[in-house]
């Protein structure tokens, strides 16, 4: 496999490196809505890259390197030795075609040579759990299934995907990867710290929750935050997301953060569904800790490319525009803990989110994250 890196900003225009010896397959890119929503960089890529299929979204920030940027968009161009690509693409009409639309794509990539599948998803339109549950009710729990949902800052007005097309609202996109020497690792943490009892999520309907142990949720969040943070959310729940699992299925821990709050039913809406009868714990920041999370995810990414590889290897970056938000200035060190992990032969581009699709290291099934770093590592294996 062999790798392009390119950028853009208004001062310049398109700069990339060194070029690609054959035409790009597959080219990635991130930019924020307002850079994007023209359809003019999408045009200037298909330019340089008339024959490629061409796959990005919106974001709350792109990484590239060591550094995070708003203001520009960033790209990588794909040329591979062994590995056949294909895309489909939905439009989400709803949150409740979520589902639906996950099972169609996975039946139009679905073979017996997929060996991965890359998702990027509106993020405010589409139900990002359903749209999980629907690709792997279809491919099953053991193919790899990583991506993420579209940002839109902390704006939340709309967000954009594009495939192989200027990029619009409503669109839900997948890449499938075929073959025996493709390499598709992968890596999920949080580094959040629990505190607080366990408690049992007594009503709830979809995303947002009613009761916790028959009492309001509001009304838990204001006794352990104080009224100023209360009165602050949602933007101050950000720093404390609620850790969710199923007591059947310990190993299927998940974080949700907080998205919006109804004070008149003194219920919260958490950014991805949360089942009646699950086991909610209260989590905070400890930026250490999160910095670690995001280490930790890059760990095991690189630690499960066991193969010797040829030519380049690329880590795709999802974190969640929550963390950055939360860890401010100090959001660096998660991009330099997942550096340090992967190792200066990795080109390493990505995105903040508002949700993370990435199987979780101790179930291995593919989930719907909030608040987490997950790591996708593409690559080659050597003849």
């Amino acid at each position: 496999m062999h790798i392009q890196y390119l950028h853009w900003n208004a001062a310049h225009g398109w700069r990339g490196a060194n070029a690609l010896r054959e035409p790009a397959q597959l080219v990635l890119y991130f930019g924020s809505r307002e850079g994007l929503e023209s359809g003019e960089r999408y045009r200037e890529l298909r330019g340089l890259y008339p024959d490629g299929h061409i796959v990005g979204c919106s974001a709350g920030g792109q990484i590239h390197g060591d550094d995070i940027s708003d203001d520009e968009v960033v790209a990588v161009a794909l040329r591979f030795e062994r590995t056949q690509v294909r895309l489909a693409s939905e439009i989400v009409a709803s949150r409740d075609d979520s589902r639906a639309c996950g099972e169609r794509i996975a039946r139009q990539l679905a073979a017996p040579d997929l060996a991965g599948l890359f998702v990027l998803s509106d993020g405010l339109v589409a139900n990002g759990n359903e749209l999980v549950a629907g690709i792997n009710g279809i491919v099953g729990p053991d193919l790899p299934v990583t991506g993420g949902l579209a940002a839109d800052a902390t704006k939340f007005e709309h967000t954009l995907v594009g495939v192989d097309g200027e990029p619009v609202p409503n669109r839900i996109a997948a890449i499938g990867f075929y073959g025996a020497s493709f390499r598709f690792a992968h890596g999920c943490a949080g580094g959040w710290d629990v505190f607080g009892p366990s408690r049992k999520v007594t009503r709830s309907e979809g995303s947002v929750v009613m009761q916790l142990d028959g009492e309001p949720p509001l009304d838990l969040y204001t006794r352990y935050l104080g009224e100023e943070e209360a009165a602050a959310m949602p933007g101050s729940g950000l720093a404390f997301p609620m850790r969710i699992h199923d007591e059947a299925e310990p190993d299927r821990q998940i974080v949700r953060s907080v998205f919006a709050v109804d004070r008149n039913a003194r219920s919260l809406t958490f950014a991805a569904d949360i089942p009646e009868g699950c086991t909610a714990q209260l989590m905070r920041a400890n930026f250490d800790s999160l910095a670690a999370g995001a280490g930790e995810a890059g760990r095991q990414a690189r630690s499960a490319l066991a193969d010797e590889i040829a030519g380049d290897k690329l880590a795709i970056l999802v974190s969640c525009t929550g963390r950055r938000r939360v860890m401010g200035q100090r959001t660096q060190d998660e991009l330099d803990a997942v550096a340090a992990e992967l190792g200066d032969d990795v080109v390493r581009i990505g995105f903040y989110s508002y949700g993370e699709i990435a199987p979780p290291a101790a179930s291995g099934r593919c989930e719907l994250h909030n608040q987490t770093m997950t790591v996708t590592v593409i690559a080659e294996a050597a003849a």
